[in-house]
């Protein structure tokens, strides 16, 4: 299902075009959420999401990749957005349209300056949804 080749995000460098600046972001989407139901049934709901978000950043240079499970189970839908150097944000309550508030998030992440997700502009389901802001391992203090 995962047609996307790479998994590391790499250090945006906003002086390079925007295809470079968003390629250094990656979004991934847990594609074994279950909707509000707990429903089994296939695709899943994070599958569903997973394509949502692919299919909105087709245009953009923005990776969209899957995974398993994100241990966020207790709220539903979830996905993480990562740039490396930066902090890495997961965020939960999503719904399986929200791909398109996924790309926007990580073109927000992609043109930071400081390496945060700004505040303002950010989607709603993005500010709401917002479980952990994890930062990178060279930030951290003993």
């Amino acid at each position: 299902m995962d047609q996307d080749s790479s998994f590391s995000a790499g250090t945006a460098d906003n002086a390079s075009g925007d295809s470079d600046v968003l390629a250094g972001v990656t979004v991934i989407v847990c594609v074994s959420c279950r909707d509000e139901t707990g429903s089994d049934a296939h695709p899943r709901a994070g599958a569903l999401l997973a394509e949502d978000a692919r299919r909105a950043a087709a245009p953009e240079n923005i990776c969209i990749r899957t995974v398993e499970c994100l241990g966020n189970c207790k709220r539903r839908l979830s996905a993480a957005i990562l740039r490396d150097g930066c902090w890495s944000y997961v965020f939960g309550d999503l719904e399986t349209t929200s791909g398109a508030d996924l790309v926007a998030g990580a073109k927000l992440f992609a043109t930071s300056t400081d390496g945060l997700i700004p505040w303002r502009g950010r989607p709603d389901c993005l500010k709401r949804g917002l479980v952990a802001r994890i930062p990178p391992l060279d930030m951290l203090k003993d």
